[in-house]
């Protein structure tokens, strides 16, 4: 492989200059960026490199913060749960939050925007039935009801930003002074960031892309009394609150939101929680916020000739990149962390934005690059699951993060690096900004649909969750696989015509959740809408407990399509015959060691003898499918990510449409092999996709074999001739 050049960011300290240029020719660095912790050298910015400086608008100015505590941000809080064994009960409500990271507001009137609340009977407190102790942060009922359940909704202020705090523990940066966040809502905060951003552009003429980490306000992430995480959720809105933004709330919306629309029982409207208007209305109303004052401060940086990046992550919220406000903001690039495919692709998919970047793993901490540890083994997985997503839509660039120092004493790693940036940059050079074949257009359904692209069953960014994995394993697989991907919500189905180019719908998740629907499957015009629709020739494909809610006699309300249900023990007296497996099924046909269906499901029933049943195990259909009208459905336990379960995915969706015949155009038999065609580059490439060497059939555009030998991560680049393709 060729050495190149560009496309890569690095980054870089004080101290290291020699090392620093070192990697750049090594790795073909055009850019060099500081991280949270480090400050770059006038010696480093004088090399020839792009210069990325990491911007704060609302942290990090503790000598402003201080001064304003009364603007810092805020979060509405739930305390624990406390039963009442008299009518007066005490609730320590601070109990279980860690003190250094919030305090409560008692700047502004508790009686009017707190809310006490019987959790037993679901309803509010009087106020005057409740009495306030600042001195031990304790709530006092009277008149309580003995064995009821109890709570304190509570405003507090955020004393210090979760990120720095994160990286401030993890680093051990000791008394290093803990950054206030505040909040640009507040009129002396909002002059002062505007302000500050003027003078630092003056001061920082070095500086080439200004990254802001990010904008506002923080992800929710609140940490217990052990300063360890208590809660996280990386889209929630829960520091966006103020009582000045409740307040401007109510002035354009009409009605007033209570405490418990943010804290929501205690789940604080997570990204798994079927959302309610008023947090729908609320979060329209932070979005069109941020984007506004966002749009002024990249204004001001476009006016002195600079570039504007924005991290998707730490401050994103509010900025919701498929949003329809993200293009008001006027970004011109965006920077994210990629933990695999799927995150690749959120990032990468990205609209209305010159470039995409993204940060890969592992970050150039301590906690990876110690001494007894190979960061090679995660570099790898790391890339070789983001490199299929890279197939389909690449990142404009690609870079890390961290202590450069500390990479640098892993040679092995370093050297790993170099051929990564090496792979990426003839990657994109020889597909970049091209279109891939797509064999079918795939539509994923959930509650957020276009708004949260390639973010669904997340709850910190990219991590695995025992609850998650086995539908997260939808997105993985579809991010590097030869269609086309778009996401729908239950209210563009409402909309006439919202399925028009679509060939399979896609639900998965579990019961009750924003992934599954709930109570949206209710609405009969869009049981009807999908009926006609599978009736009619496309597929559906259901994963775990897809259209579930208990009504009319059905828990899947798509069983008749689906062929299968789920019992919940109110019909155990009805006999069911459909059990036997049907051999040599279509879906079966790649399985070597058996599927995984990860948690999967149990009491899954067939409903007649016309369900084709794949797999069936420990009493339980996990694989069928069904014929419905024209098209088919198709019902899987789970779907874990997996080479082999991607192929089964792959697979379900060619049959749920009937287009079997499809399948094998530009396509290869090993499963660890994938083919990626480029009509308007000419070119084709075959991806071994496993460290290991493979052989394996690979099949052109017109369906014709050819046997290829293939080493191990290796992609090879073929061009296209009037015999391999249509």
């Amino acid at each position: 492989m060729a050495k190149t050049k560009g496309r890569v960011t690095l980054p870089s300290e004080g101290g290291f200059l020699n090392e620093t240029k070192e990697i750049m020719e090594r790795w073909g660095a055009d850019a060099l960026r500081d991280s949270d912790g480090t400050k770059l050298p006038e010696e480093i910015k004088s090399l020839d490199a792009a210069i990325y400086t990491t911007y704060f608008v609302a942290r990090g100015h503790n000598e402003f913060a201080e001064k304003h505590m009364e603007e810092c941000q805020q979060l509405y809080l739930m305390s624990k749960r406390v039963t009442a064994v008299e009518e007066q009960v005490e609730i320590s409500f601070m109990d279980g939050y860690f003190h250094q990271q919030v305090k409560p507001d008692y700047y502004h009137d508790c009686k009017k925007w707190w809310e006490v609340i019987d959790r037993t009977l679901g309803e509010v407190v009087l106020a005057s039935d409740w009495e306030l102790d600042q001195k031990r942060n304790i709530v006092t009922i009277r008149n309580g009801k003995p064995f009821h359940e109890y709570t304190v909704s509570f405003l507090v202020y955020a004393i210090w930003d979760p990120t720095q705090m994160y990286n401030h523990i993890t680093n051990q940066w000791g008394d290093r002074p803990h950054e206030i966040p505040f909040d640009v809502r507040q009129p002396c905060s909002w002059k002062f960031a505007k302000d500050y951003l003027v003078q630092w552009l003056k001061e920082n003429p070095r500086t080439d892309v200004v990254r802001f980490t990010t904008f506002f306000y923080h992800f929710t992430l609140v940490f217990n009394e052990q300063a360890k995480e208590k809660f996280v959720d990386w889209f929630g809105y829960g520091a966006t609150v103020s009582v000045k933004a409740l307040e401007e709330f109510e002035q354009e919306y009409g009605y007033r939101l209570r405490p418990e629309d943010i804290v929501d029982n205690g789940y604080y409207n997570s990204t798994f929680r079927i959302p309610s208007k008023h947090y729908l209305d609320y979060m329209d109303f932070i979005q069109r916020f941020v984007a506004k004052k966002a749009g002024e401060l990249i204004k001001l940086v476009h006016e002195e000739d600079r570039e504007a990046m924005m991290f998707l992550g730490d401050n994103w919220i509010g900025t919701e990149p498929y949003g329809p406000y993200f293009p008001e903001i006027g970004l011109d690039a965006v920077v994210g962390s990629v933990g695999g495919g799927a995150t690749l692709r959120l990032i990468s998919d990205i609209p209305g934005v010159r470039y995409t970047e993204g940060r890969f793993l592992p970050y150039f901490f301590p906690d990876t690059f110690y001494p007894g540890n190979n960061p090679c083994l995660e570099a790898e997985e790391n890339w070789l699951c983001a490199r299929r997503a890279m197939m389909r839509k690449p990142l404009d660039r690609i870079g890390y993060g961290g202590y450069l120092s500390l990479a640098c004493k892993f040679p092995e790693f370093v050297d790993y690096i170099e051929q990564v940036t090496d792979e990426f940059r003839e990657l994109y050079e020889n597909i970049g900004g091209s279109k891939p074949y797509c064999g079918l257009t795939v539509g994923i359904l959930n509650c957020w649909g276009k708004l949260r692209s390639w973010q669904a069953f997340m709850v910190a960014h990219a991590l695995w969750y025992q609850q998650t994995y086995s539908y997260f394993g939808v997105l993985e697989a579809l991010s590097g696989a030869a269609v086309n991907v778009v996401f729908l919500s239950f209210e563009d189905i409402r909309k006439k015509g919202s399925l028009d180019g679509i060939d399979v719908l896609i639900n998965a998740g579990a019961a009750g959740t924003a992934f599954s629907g709930g109570e949206e499957w209710l609405d009969e015009t869009v049981l009807t809408e999908i009926r006609r629709f599978v009736y009619n020739g496309g597929g559906f494909v259901g994963v775990g407990e897809p259209s579930a809610i208990h009504s009319g006699g059905r828990f899947f309300q798509l069983a008749d399509v689906l062929g299968v249900d789920k019992e919940l023990g109110f019909s155990l007296s009805t006999d069911r015959y459909w059990k036997q497996e049907k051999p040599g099924h279509f879906l079966k046909e790649d399985e070597n060691r058996g599927f995984s269906f990860g948690e999967g499901m149990k009491d899954i029933y067939s409903l007649s003898e016309e369900t084709e049943i794949a797999v069936y195990s420990q009493g339980s259909v996990q694989l069928s499918a069904n014929p419905y009208g024209k098209g088919r459905g198709v019902y899987i336990a789970g779907l874990p990510y997996s080479h082999e379960n991607t192929r089964l995915l792959l697979r379900s969706l060619y049959y749920s449409a009937g287009r079997e015949a499809d399948l094998k155009l530009w396509f290869a038999e090993n499963l660890w092999c994938e083919v990626h065609a480029y009509p308007e580059k000419g070119l084709y490439a075959v991806v071994n996709n496993s460290k290991d060497p493979q052989e394996t059939i690979v099949y052109d555009g017109f369906g014709n074999p050819e046997t290829i030998f293939m080493k191990g991560k290796e992609i090879l680049w073929k061009e296209m001739n009037s015999k391999t393709t249509k």
